[in-house]
């Protein structure tokens, strides 16, 4: 909240003031304010371009969970697929944790006995560290002494994984097929096509400009909100909603102290708002002259506010949920990026009553969204360049059908070979996090100490009629700039080269 308001609105309201007073793109705005900062322009473009190679891809996963949702049992809800391993543990099974085995086996007593009735009450994992098989209905005295035995030794579940997080990346991605980024493996086909089928969606949606773009997100941004608020009444009519709620609303203030929290939210801010994309600038351009620009950002800014504040209701009302199945706290079951989108969230909604339709509802509602998204980073890209080769612009239809099939055969195909999370996660890593933040503090500095904060005030005046007050004059001079160097400062603190252990962290526009 605290970089909300003081670096995230006011650098959303300057853009907008930009883009509609000079209606321009990134890179010829740029180039208008401060010739010698042209380059800053020509970054945030190549910062949505990049950013646009791996986006499109991770919508193509949701469309692929969106198409494998029209099922009766959900793929990822149980084990014993071609895809599992004896490691996996079933959305469906009864038994998944060594305390509530160690409960149904009663080790201290003569004869042994326990209430394991069949197979199909414990995870495959579990049956797997017993050392016994669990087939049979009536299990043997030499089986229960074998069971003891194993429980004796302390066993764990940490090798253990869920079917949903085994269908993600042994299934959609075939991660395991490969080694890194020098081992990208076959071509994906599914994916490949799931992939295409986003291309022609954006195309179509933006080969006409702000004309076809703007009927379409009369749908891609309204229907989300339908779906929050039904995911939300059905979340928060599960059992442990509550504590779910309880853990989101409770604030550690002790982490304030940490680096990463500040990172978090300087990465949150930017990519939920959009400064710094060159998105901001594009659609400004398209605005009236004297347009209440200022209108415009405060009830964007406020919409924004509460869709993440709703959309985090949804995300840990599940949660919740998902901690009372397995018995475990909500910190437990929480994770970021892909893991929440298409492992967390998908095996708590196969464990739901009409699993199958709350699915498919969701991962639409996860298409609109990112729909959304794609289409204003695209839209940046395009009117950047358009701006600066007018012939670009003449002939649109013809140049956005090349971006896109050059976007699909330089980095597409890549993505979707069995190693393409590695591609994805080289370029969710290095794309936008630390250009992002260097490209925005530069902006700062070139609008605010070279430009200079009365010519600014000056252009606002001239389209709105009024001059902004003394908040925003002092964050766009000294406490905007200051929080971007602080969070861009952190970040470099914070770098750890990537390995194969770690996974998408970087929270992008509305996913």
């Amino acid at each position: 909240m605290i970089f909300f308001i003081l670096g995230g609105v006011p650098l959303f309201y300057l853009e907008l003031a930009l883009g509609q007073y000079n209606r321009k793109g990134a890179v010829t705005c740029w180039g208008r304010l401060v010739p010698l900062f042209k380059g800053v322009g020509l970054a945030v473009v190549l910062v949505s371009f990049f950013v646009d190679l791996f986006y499109n891809q991770i919508l193509s996963w949701a469309l692929y969970f969106f198409f494998a949702s029209f099922t009766s049992v959900l793929p990822w809800a149980t084990c014993g697929n071609l895809w599992n391993t004896e490691n996996c543990i079933g959305a469906y099974d009864e038994i998944t944790d060594v305390e509530d085995l160690t409960s149904r086996f009663h080790c201290g007593v003569s004869p042994i006995s326990s209430n394991i009735s069949s197979a199909s009450e414990v995870s495959p994992c579990l049956r797997t560290k017993l050392g016994i098989n669990l087939n049979n209905t009536n299990l043997t005295s030499a089986d229960l002494v074998t069971a003891c035995a194993s429980l004796e030794l302390n066993i764990t579940t940490e090798s253990c994984k869920s079917s949903a997080e085994e269908y993600f990346y042994r299934s959609v991605l075939e991660l395991h097929k490969s080694t890194g980024l020098d081992d990208l493996g076959e071509i994906l086909w599914p994916n490949t096509l799931c992939l295409l089928a986003i291309y022609i969606i954006c195309y179509f949606s933006l080969w006409k400009g702000v004309l076809s773009s703007g009927k379409v997100v009369w749908f891609t941004a309204i229907f989300p909100y339908i779906g929050l608020l039904a995911l939300l009444v059905r979340g928060v009519t599960l059992p442990g909603s509550y504590d779910g709620i309880v853990y989101y609303l409770s604030p550690d203030f002790s982490k304030l102290a940490t680096s990463q929290v500040w990172v978090d939210a300087a990465t949150q801010v930017f990519f939920s708002l959009g400064p710094g994309f060159g998105v901001l600038l594009a659609f400004a351009s398209y605005n009236k002259f004297n347009n209440n620009v200022y209108y415009d950002a405060m009830l964007t800014s406020c919409i924004n506010l509460l869709t993440s504040f709703l959309s985090g209701l949804v995300i840990f009302s599940v949660l919740g949920y998902m901690a009372w199945k397995v018995n475990k706290k909500v910190a437990d079951v929480a994770q970021e990026g892909p893991g929440l989108v298409f492992v967390v969230y998908p095996e708590a909604l196969a464990t739901m009553p009409g699993s199958t339709f709350w699915s498919i509802f969701f991962f639409l509602m996860l298409l609109t969204i990112g729909l959304d998204s794609s289409f204003a980073g695209s839209e940046a890209v395009i009117t950047g360049v358009s701006d600066e080769v007018p012939l670009f612009e003449k002939h649109r239809e013809i140049f956005v059908a090349c971006l896109f099939t050059f976007y699909f055969f330089a980095a597409g195909l890549a993505t979707c070979t069995q190693g393409g999370f590695y591609i994805v996660q080289l370029l969710d890593s290095y794309a936008a996090g630390y250009s992002l933040m260097l490209a925005v503090f530069l902006e700062c500095i070139a609008v605010s100490w070279i430009y200079g904060i009365s010519r600014i005030c000056q252009d606002i005046h001239e389209m709105l009629g009024f001059t902004p007050g003394i908040f925003w004059r002092i964050c766009w001079k000294w406490v905007s700039p200051a929080a971007v160097l602080v969070s861009h400062h952190g970040q470099t603190k914070l770098y750890r080269p990537i390995n194969r252990s770690i996974r998408l962290t970087t929270r992008h526009p509305k996913l």
